[in-house]
């Protein structure tokens, strides 16, 4: 068909007072239009701000010019629905990058706008903005990158120009407005400040956003600032959105959402004065929820399906057989009619409306659409909202009649809590009534509510028996906040009472384990299946699982899967400590090998990323060697990973890479690579503390230094203190070679005579400096109690020192040996023993090293091998006087501030 120019003008200005003065204002544009020369008007539109004074200004003419161009070429028949939302969009992007440009030049003179990525969705990110739309930005920066003076801090200056930024975009003036902007749909908005650091968006859409914001994500744009970090950010957060596979209680979720918006809008439910085309039944918004919704449950899978624009998703549906090509004509059809008539509401007065006017308003609607009244609009919108409905009633219907009754709330719940023992029942009853009051997300659904209601006796029955019912509930409370479907945990749960039990002695008796659940609910799925039970195997074992699976994603991907498996096994590891399934010993065992394969993967991954930028050095390589207890090969669920880098070779030449560094400069920044690579948290959190203070010369020396280095040091300069540290000394990393060369020079090191008066008074003297500065947190602190690990620690390094025999990272190898040579009496085996069983079962079970509560000191009791608590106190204290007695006879003078009566 072709335009027809004076019609539309005609129609424009009989109808629609806001177009009638757009064109009294701007005559040029008039002029242009009523000659048809459409592509010109346009043209003459987006120039209307040229020389103005201000962006604000300029924004404003051209927003003026092009809604009247637009307008009245829409109404000729010369653009279409596409083009004329496209121009609208187009318009939204250069707006807000010229508003964030110019709030940042207004404060730094010449500055681009980096650092401020503006993400457009809904519309605006589909390109289908309507003719008086809002925009709807979510606004990140990157404090790093941000144009700023030298004193704003990046946080603040970034608030800063997003309120300048919307007010120059929303403010109405002379020259009328530009966009009126909605900042409601960034994570957390009731709390949030408009604008969001990257790092912080990231978090919040990989572990807490909703349902609602994986669809609005579907037409998430890049659209102003600086938008290759904006695209580099949607590229990050697209696993969040495009789910590879999706349970079927998260597309209920999905269809209760739509289903929702439904019932939550109170206006006319079919065409007529006051009906919303948008957000009534049969209107836009449904047409859009049900191409979201095909999406979101198909889209992870195929591709082809993660489009912004409606139509076009219409037809990839189609397309890919999921929707019928009938229904997917006539929905793209009626979203394209039902756009233009909201078009033509929006036209009459600039207002952002969706609801049909009454009288004589509504007949003038229709003239301006080029109907004869509105008789004839209404009945045209009876058709198309009919269709609409019946299809998006399809998709909704299986949960139509939901019930909405709140779990486990009223008099009966109550009054079991009553029952049960709990100290305040109707405190707590409302308390667990208010889980499924919307706040926590994975219970917004009726089947999770219906599967709690289910759940909740036996829970509660677990955790009144609890030494701390109302912590126990806590804890499930902060698990229930973080997991992203309780229904797939309770039907688990119902299904495997043995799991059950397993979650209840984790919130009841490991605070530690209990808070990580919480902040990693993943974590629960380690408790499926009987290797959950298993100790982990050799530390290639582990470290093949850290490697596995990889699937290009780079370095960050490979520090995840470390961070994931580690935590995959210290979990379970913790579980059998409080369980007691295994020895302690045994617990601590994999704990080490589980940090050693960790280590391992970390080095390896670091290495190679610095190798492609710096190369290598011919004939070094890094090493790292432990100590302590890592050393040792023992550690507790609390440990840090103390170790010193070591690199073989010698300290001439360069590394032959494409930026080459000199050896000890090289070696320096691998090894803070590594460091970094198992201490800086990542999208899956934090993994370990790294503690490099013992080497040579401490905090004040290089991180790594060369192994001849390394060796003068400890034969020319190193302190006693050091020495006793190398006794638990093990190489970790490195060639065979390199571990061997390494080994020999400590054993050469040890091997040395000393004078026996000097150790001693070094031993005794460092001994009480420690006790001064350190003294024991707990009546269960099993390593600084006098008489504890530490002062046995101490003994048998003097006598490995003195007698340069029994030299053996393994504690329990060195007593061994101690004894065997006469140095030791046997009981200090099993008194070792009981400590170290007390140590690593202890930081789960009595974390602050008090005595717990009665469940947990059964546990712990039952975990050390003892029949009760008081008996392992009572063994506890006669190992702490074993150590004691072994000290007196060893050293000639009794353990100062040796008191029994805390754990006898």
């Amino acid at each position: 068909m072709d335009a027809d120019w004076p019609a539309a003008i005609a129609r424009a200005r009989g109808n629609a007072p806001f177009l009638a003065r757009a064109l009294d204002r701007q005559k040029p544009l008039a002029d242009l239009l009523a000659d048809g020369d459409g592509e010109g008007a346009l043209a003459w539109a987006k120039a209307a701000g040229e020389g103005a004074d201000g962006a604000g200004v300029a924004l404003r003419r051209e927003r003026l010019a092009l809604a009247t161009a637009l307008a009245v070429g829409d109404l000729a028949g010369a653009f279409p629905l596409t083009r004329v939302m496209g121009e609208l969009s187009d318009f939204a992007d250069r707006a807000l990058d010229a508003a964030l440009a110019s709030v940042m030049r207004a404060r730094v003179a010449d500055a681009e706008p980096a650092g401020m990525l503006a993400l457009a969705l809904g519309k605006h990110g589909a390109h289908e903005l309507n003719y008086s739309s809002d925009i709807d930005p979510i606004l990140l920066y990157d404090p790093a990158l941000l144009p700023r003076r030298e004193r704003d801090e990046p946080g603040e200056v970034a608030q800063r120009y997003v309120r300048e930024a919307v007010r120059l975009l929303s403010e109405v003036t002379s020259e009328g407005y530009v966009f009126r902007v909605d900042l409601r749909l960034r994570p957390a908005s009731e709390v949030s400040p408009p604008a969001i650091p990257v790092d912080a968006a990231l978090t919040h859409y990989e572990s807490s956003a909703l349902a609602w914001e994986r669809a609005a994500f579907i037409k998430a744009r890049a659209a102003a600032g600086d938008v290759a970090a904006g695209e580099a950010f949607l590229a990050a957060i697209r696993p969040f959105v495009w789910r590879r596979s999706l349970d079927f209680g998260a597309i209920g979720d999905i269809r209760r959402l739509s289903a929702r918006i439904r019932a939550s809008h109170a206006g006319p439910r079919v065409p007529g004065p006051g009906f919303n085309v948008k957000l009534g039944r049969g209107g836009i918004r449904e047409i859009e929820f049900f191409a979201q919704t095909h999406q979101l449950i198909h889209g992870g899978r195929d591709p082809s399906l993660r489009l912004r624009g409606t139509r076009a998703a219409l037809d990839a549906l189609a397309a890919a057989g999921i929707v019928p090509p009938d229904d997917s004509r006539d929905l793209g059809e009626a979203y394209d009619r039902l756009r233009t008539i909201e078009h033509r509401l929006q036209m009459v007065g600039d207002q952002q409306t969706h609801s049909l006017p009454d009288g004589d308003r509504l007949d003038a609607v229709a003239r301006l659409d080029g109907l004869p009244d509105g008789a004839a609009l209404v009945a045209e919108l009876e058709a198309i909202t009919s269709r609409v409905a019946a299809a998006y009633d399809a998709l909704i219907a299986e949960d139509d009649g939901a019930a909405t009754t709140v779990a486990a709330s009223g008099e009966a719940l109550e009054r079991r809590l009553g029952e049960l023992g709990f100290a305040d029942p109707a405190r707590l009853s409302e308390r667990i009534a208010g889980w499924s009051d919307g706040r926590i997300r994975a219970l917004r659904s009726e089947p999770a509510r219906a599967a709690l209601e289910a759940l909740l006796p036996v829970l509660l029955e677990r955790f009144a028996a609890a030494p701390e019912p109302d912590q126990a509930v806590n804890r499930m409370e902060r698990v229930l906040a973080s997991v992203p479907s309780a229904l797939n945990l309770f039907n688990l749960l119902l299904q495997r009472p043995a799991l059950l039990d397993q979650l209840a002695r984790i919130l009841v008796l490991a605070p530690t384990l209990a808070d990580e659940l919480g902040r990693r609910p993943e974590l629960l799925d380690t408790l499926i299946g009987q290797q959950a039970l298993d100790l982990p195997g050799p530390v290639t074992e582990i470290a093949a699982r850290m490697v596995a699976a990889e699937d290009g994603g780079g370095y960050e991907r490979r520090l995840d899967r470390i961070r994931r498996v580690t935590g995959e096994l210290r979990f379970a590891l913790g579980l059998q400590t409080i369980a007691a399934i295994h020895d302690p010993l045994a617990i601590g065992a994999a704990l080490s090998r589980t940090a050693e394969a960790a280590l391992a993967v970390a080095q390896d991954a670091a290495v190679a990323e610095f190798e492609r930028t710096h190369g290598r050095v011919p004939g070094s390589e890094l090493v790292v060697l432990g100590l302590g207890r890592f050393g040792g090969g023992t550690l507790t669920h609390a440990s840090d990973l103390d170790v010193v880098f070591l690199f073989s070779g010698n300290f001439e030449g360069e590394s032959n890479g494409a930026r080459p560094l000199g050896v000890t400069h090289y070696f320096n920044r691998l090894a803070q690579r590594v460091t970094a690579a198992l201490s800086v948290p990542t999208a899956e959190g934090a993994l370990y503390e790294v503690d490099t203070r013992l080497r040579p010369q401490g905090a004040q020396g290089p991180l790594a230094v060369s192994f001849d280095s390394f060796a003068r040091y400890q034969r020319e300069e190193a302190w006693t203190w050091e020495h006793m540290a190398l006794a638990r000394a093990r190489p970790l990393t490195g060639s065979e070679a390199a571990r061997a060369a390494l080994r020999a020079i400590i054993d050469d090191v040890l091997d040395r005579p000393r004078d026996p008066a000097t150790v001693r008074a070094d031993v005794l003297r460092m001994r009480a400096e420690m006790a001064a500065h350190k003294p024991p947190q707990g009546p269960l602190d099993a390593k600084l109690l006098r008489g504890g690990l530490v002062d046995l620690e101490f003994l048998v390094h003097y006598l490995q020192l003195r007698e340069r025999r029994g030299f053996d990272p393994d504690l329990g190898r060195a007593v061994d040996a101690l004894v065997e040579g006469g140095f030791l009496g046997p009981q200090l085996r099993e008194a070792l023993a009981l400590m170290a069983r007390l140590l690593v079962a202890g930081r789960l079970l009595a974390p602050d090293l008090a005595v717990p509560p009665p469940a947990a000191a059964a546990a712990l009791a039952e975990t050390c091998r003892f029949a009760d608590l008081p008996a392992l106190l009572r063994a506890f204290a006669a190992a702490r006087q074993e150590v004691a007695q072994a000290w007196a006879d060893s050293l000639g003078e009794p353990l100062a501030n040796l008191d029994m009566g805390d754990t006898a």
